[in-house]
């Protein structure tokens, strides 16, 4: 039976009324609302549930982290890959605040999350009982919604409020906090999907006056370029910018989340924005008279300095959020709604044209960044392994159809800048809240959500060691998750920091690490360490051809350096190669 055929059913299930208690009632919940993959951690507030999700262990496969918040980076990796709510439950107390981290994560990734967390009985808030955290109070900075049950009656309107918040409009994360006595009390149970919250828009409509303005300012352009972020991902609208860019031949560059959309090969698409992006289209940005934004929000490492960003420029802004617009950059026209149907109409006024002269600065930029850097990157001349070998050699053996799952520091630049990309939803990494410890339980729930795809979680050993007891998830589990470390036994992003910035004071960043491949063995997963170039290919192979969890760990270069980069604060023109 398939999703859609699993949700029919339950809704069908759902219209009579039954006395059912409040912890059924939070099953049925999640059955109608599809889901069948949760990921959590029980204890002693949240048992009543967990009781209750063992009867119904045939409808909702439960998958038990080894810590709440690999349940909620699991849940993550599971929506941004599958564009599904992603699911975590947790206990009262630590095991809520555990969550947090991935929750915060959530929200500024705007990840559709569904968090439940069990709470003491409702007698007892206030009273600093055993287990209790103002779980609410902590989660409202980092939530797109949050709302404490104390009554059973109250589960089924609000679990749907929760799962049509959590999905609809600019995504992000619901924590629903329901207290023992909730969950054991009984209740008329009727299950009915939410379709609107009072006062909440979550797609504004689209000003047609504001795309013609739009269209127009492109039509007239001699330097035009597009920067095109998650939203692009998020609205489906994968095929209508792809359609935008060849029409109107605008060079079309990303920000990390936004990476995939279009394939990387595509002959518009110039690369990556950001601190450690593309020398020609941050460069350019500061030269372009057009700039075209869609679905990013101009975030700090996108845009350096802002008293020197893209001055010359008339700004075009589409989004969804209207929060967004003005926010860090002022613009000249805002378009407001879903990307897939703004940019339908968008394309609908464009003129055809072609910017041969503009695209080829472009590429006479790119080519002084491959003789400095991406030469250097993919195939060098020194002894020492480099993090982009290994990327290129991953990229042979996958034909870039893989998802690359990758954690926080220097190997995610370049897994960002090196994957070859053939497919959305592919890249899939902490991007506004830059959470080490992210990719290991990422990987988990995105395989468990795809698991038709390759899915291939790239690490730095110091982010690896924050989550690693999710190896456990992995062998219990049996997901097929292949995890490549690549170790320089450095903070290697804040290593690089110290010796540009701060004279090579290397303070707390140097790390003695264990042997990982036989830490990868005690959990039952096949291992191997490259030290040596000529044996990076055939591990690599390896690696790819099994069918099974896999483990290879690279050891790097322990100095090499992340360029371009534009360094902290400074324009995006004064992005530096060496």
């Amino acid at each position: 039976m398939n999703n859609t055929e699993t949700t029919k059913k339950a809704q069908e299930e759902t219209q009579k009324t039954e006395r059912i208690s409040g912890s059924e009632a939070i099953i049925r919940c999640l059955i109608a609302e599809g889901v069948d993959i949760l990921y959590g951690y029980p204890g002693g507030a949240i048992m009543p549930v967990y009781d209750e999700l063992y009867k119904y262990k045939d409808r909702i496969h439960h998958v038990l982290t080894r810590h709440e918040q690999g349940a909620a980076h699991a849940a993550q990796g599971f929506a941004r890959i599958s564009g599904r709510v992603g699911v975590a439950m947790a206990t009262s107390g630590p095991g809520a605040t555990n969550l947090i981290t991935g929750i915060a994560d959530a929200q500024i990734d705007s990840t559709p999350m569904v968090c439940i967390t069990g709470q003491v009985f409702s007698h007892l808030l206030g009273s600093d009982a055993f287990q209790e955290t103002d779980i609410v109070g902590i989660s409202t900075p980092v939530t797109k919604w949050n709302h404490q049950v104390t009554k059973a009656s109250e589960i089924p309107e609000v679990l749907a409020k929760a799962f049509y918040i959590a999905k609809s409009g600019r995504p992000g994360p619901v924590l629903i906090d329901i207290t023992k006595d909730a969950q054991v009390a009984e209740l008329d149970f009727k299950y009915e999907k939410c379709t609107g919250v009072r006062s909440y828009i979550p797609i504004p409509k689209i000003n047609i006056d504001a795309v013609k303005a739009a269209a127009e300012l492109i039509n007239a352009a001699k330097k035009p370029m597009i920067v095109w972020g998650q939203g692009v991902i998020l609205g489906k609208a994968e095929e209508e910018l792809k359609a935008v860019i060849e029409k109107a031949g605008i060079p079309s560059a990303w920000t990390i989340l936004g990476a995939s959309a279009i394939p990387t090969s595509h002959p518009l698409n110039v690369g990556m924005v950001g601190m450690h992006g593309n020398y020609a289209p941050n460069k350019l940005t500061n030269e372009c008279d057009v700039l075209i934004a869609i679905g990013m929000r101009f975030d700090d490492r996108v845009t350096g300095d802002l008293k020197t960003y893209a001055k010359q420029a008339k700004v075009i802004h589409f989004d969804i959020d209207p929060a967004e617009i003005d926010k860090n950059v002022k613009t000249d026209v805002a378009v407001l709604g879903n990307s897939k149907e703004s940019l339908g109409l968008l394309l609908e006024e464009l003129n055809e044209n072609t910017h041969t002269e503009w695209l080829q600065e472009f590429k006479e930029l790119y080519a002084i960044e491959f003789e400095k850097v991406i030469k250097n990157d993919l195939s060098p001349t020194k002894e020492g392994l480099t993090m982009g070998e290994v990327l290129k050699q991953i990229n042979i053996e996958t034909k870039g159809n893989a998802a690359i799952v990758s954690d926080v520091g220097q190997h995610q630049m370049i897994a960002c800048r090196y994957s070859e990309f053939n497919k959305t939803k592919s890249n899939i990494t902490s991007g506004g809240l830059g959470t080490m410890g992210f990719a290991l339980p990422a990987a988990i729930g995105a395989k468990m959500a795809a698991p038709d795809r390759e899915v291939v979680a790239i690490i730095g050993d110091g982010g690896y060691q924050m989550n690693i007891q999710e190896l456990g998830t992995i062998f219990q589990q049996k997901v097929p998750v292949k995890i490549v470390v690549l170790n320089n036994e450095f903070l290697g992003m804040v290593r690089q920091w110290q010796q540009l910035f701060f004279d090579k004071r290397y303070a707390s960043t140097e790390m003695t690490n264990p042997d990982f491949v036989t830490i990868a063995k005690g959990y039952y997963i096949e291992a191997k360490k490259v030290t040596k170039r000529e044996e990076l290919a055939d591990a690599v192979k390896e690696m790819i051809a099994s069918k099974n969890s896999y483990f290879l760990e690279v050891c790097v270069e322990k100095e090499d350096n992340v360029f371009p980069m534009v360094p902290a604060g400074a324009s995006v023109s004064d992005i530096r190669l060496s």
